[in-house]
């Protein structure tokens, strides 16, 4: 008996092979395809494929403004990066990088006793209990938490206010540097030939906005020195709550009066983001030309100021 031989028949075209098919009609003959497959098709087919085709031309439509988006993104991120390639060509100043987050950060930046030395060489000018480098300072100790270590209680509650700034940046991992130089912006206190009871009770200008009276919690040295520091380790900690982000663009205003406008900031790092958070303005140009003098109605200083004291009195900010 003879064993039957296999079929050659053609075999019926698998469902991919005819998707495949119907694809390239429709990429050969768009029109003229869709146009046979819609007579053929009975109200339920043309109905889907109306519907299919809004679909498509949504889901098109979205895609192109997704990729205008971003384009207009990077524009402005480039408009913003000349910007401020443009202000630290002309003034050394680059509003996207005030200091760096090394320095920034280093509490072994300077000991006790350099920071009193510091305070001796600027404050030779001034004389009497009240000068910075000489008065002391109510104190308490501080419970280590998430956001700073322990500040030890001192001897009678009393220190000094290189012993304090010392202490605090060790708690809090904070630059002495940057206090002193947060001092000296905001009050003056590290120069000051004389000084006042409202520039210790103000001196770092925490929860002192400039339209509004300082909050009376945090008033006094020790207070404003610590809660600075501290404050600076919440917003690290809690930076989602805020505005202001790394990396991207972020619109800094030039002055609380909003009729001003600001511009966009490429912020390259951390410390340049808390500043803006601690001072959420940024010098314009007429505060940039007056150099450490005034700019106009719409110039603010804070930050323009902040940077000038630090290269000033320390060198580099990067």
């Amino acid at each position: 008996m003879s064993t039957p031989k296999p079929s050659h028949g053609r075999r019926p075209p698998t469902r991919r092979q005819t998707l495949g098919r119907a694809l390239r009609r429709l990429l050969r003959h768009p029109v003229r395809t869709l146009r046979s497959r819609w007579r053929r098709s009975g109200i339920p087919g043309r109905i889907g494929m109306a519907l299919g085709g809004i679909v498509t031309v949504i889901v098109v439509i979205a895609l192109v403004m997704g990729l205008v988006r971003v384009v207009q993104w990077r524009l402005l991120v480039r408009q913003a990066e000349d910007r401020q390639a443009e202000l630290s060509a002309e003034y050394g100043f680059d509003p996207g990088d005030i200091i760096s987050d090394s320095s920034f950060f280093d509490a072994n930046a300077m000991s006790r006793a350099e920071i009193q030395a510091f305070l001796d060489e600027k404050g030779a000018s001034c004389s009497g209990d009240g000068c910075l480098r000489t008065k002391v300072f109510g104190t308490s100790a501080q419970k280590a938490d998430s956001l700073c270590g322990a500040y030890a209680a001192d001897a009678g509650n009393r220190q000094t206010a290189a012993g304090i700034i010392a202490k605090t940046a060790k708690a809090c991992s904070i630059s002495p540097e940057v206090l002193l130089v947060m001092l000296q912006k905001e009050q003056h206190l590290a120069t000051a030939t004389s000084t006042t009871d409202f520039q210790y009770e103000s001196a770092m200008g925490l929860s002192c906005p400039d339209t509004a009276d300082c909050d009376p919690q945090y008033a006094g040295f020790f207070k404003q020195v610590f809660g600075a520091a501290k404050r600076f380790r919440y917003y690290l900690a809690h930076g989602d709550r805020y505005g202001y982000k790394v990396g991207s663009l972020s619109f800094v205003r030039y002055s609380p009066d909003a009729s001003c406008g600001g511009a966009n900031v490429v912020i390259r790092g951390t410390a340049t983001r808390l500043l803006y958070i601690y001072t959420p303005y940024q010098p314009n140009t007429a505060a940039l030309k007056a150099g450490a003098g005034e700019g106009d109605s719409c110039s603010s200083y804070g930050n323009r100021n902040f940077w000038l004291i630090y290269t000033g009195w320390f060198g580099s900010t990067t």
